[in-house]
């Protein structure tokens, strides 16, 4: 029955597949460092724009951004002087959809230490189209392996163009069978990196920050899809309890019950206000785990 399901949706999918899939880089690994440094220096540039803009006209403030400050607040005295985090991993942690150019939810958790003057560094390693395979070759690249040495922090969004690959794959003739071969070995990339990572540093919090549907808002009727993705986010999980020091941080529901549209042009990436929430998710974790570090 889910065999005929899904083949009946692989149509209305398809093309939304394609367009995002397709025009993806079909190598990222192709890019050079030097696109990653131009990235990181306009993030930093635009979050000074953002800074600025903000402390003329504080009155603008979403409730999003209003929430997400509140909750910096509460996590801020539990950072400690010159602490260093480290995002890395896909399109989410480059921050793609974001209207405002912000660095997604990167940057909207960078601005808000920046405006309470924290001295914490950021060094954003996300890139567009990367897999658990692709995250797995750039971590021997010497650049990030220097940042990754001296992290506080890890924040990793990696794994949903795992499942697009396979989505790619096998779009004519779409069934639940390739997601559930694909799992196992995406867990054993996955713990490879998790240990890569701990290997490299390991006093470092790492936190793995789950998949939200894409297409629900298309979808969401469309019960073998939320399967298939509730399944993959279970095998996240279970990788990361396989680590005392991984936390799973789950994102399946973070755009349930949401009025305002939370995807970008391309509808499948998170818009501004999409990163916003999943920031507020993302800095709820760290202040709870800074606050139990704090108390022991």
């Amino acid at each position: 029955m889910r065999k005929k399901v899904l083949m009946l949706v692989v149509l209305l999918i398809a093309a939304i597949t394609v367009v995002v899939y397709f025009n993806w880089p079909s190598d990222p690994q192709e890019h050079s460092n030097t696109t990653d440094e131009t990235t990181n220096n306009q993030t930093e540039s635009e979050d000074e724009t953002a800074e600025e803009e903000q402390t003329e006209e504080p009155e603008e403030d979403s409730s999003i951004s209003s929430h997400v400050r509140e909750a910096v607040m509460e996590a801020l005295h539990f950072f400690k002087k010159d602490a260093h985090i480290v995002a890395i991993g896909d399109s989410l942690t480059q921050g793609v959809g974001d209207e405002e150019e912000n660095g997604g939810y990167v940057g909207v958790l960078e601005e808000q230490l920046d405006n309470q003057s924290i001295n914490v560094s950021i060094d954003n390693f996300g890139k567009r189209g990367n897999r658990t395979d692709h995250l797995l070759k750039r971590l021997e690249q010497e650049e990030i392996q220097d940042s990754l040495k001296k992290a506080d922090t890890v924040l990793i969004t990696i794994g949903a163009n795992d499942i697009m690959k396979i989505m790619k794959d096998n779009f004519v003739n779409l069934t639940e069978e390739p997601f559930i071969e694909g799992r196992g070995p995406y867990g054993e990339r996955l713990t490879a990196i998790f240990d890569k990572i701990t290997s490299l540093q390991p006093d470092a919090k790492i936190y793995l920050i789950g998949f939200f549907n894409p297409f629900e808002q298309y979808f969401g009727e469309i019960e073998a899809l939320n399967q298939i993705i509730t399944r993959w986010n279970n095998k996240s999980l279970e990788v990361t309890n396989q680590f005392e020091q991984v936390q799973y941080i789950p994102m399946q529901d973070v755009f349930q019950n949401e009025t305002e549209n939370v995807y970008a042009d391309d509808n499948f990436h998170p818009n501004h206000r999409g990163y916003q929430l999943i920031a507020e998710r993302v800095i709820t974790y760290l202040e709870n785990n800074l606050r139990q570090a704090e108390e022991e």
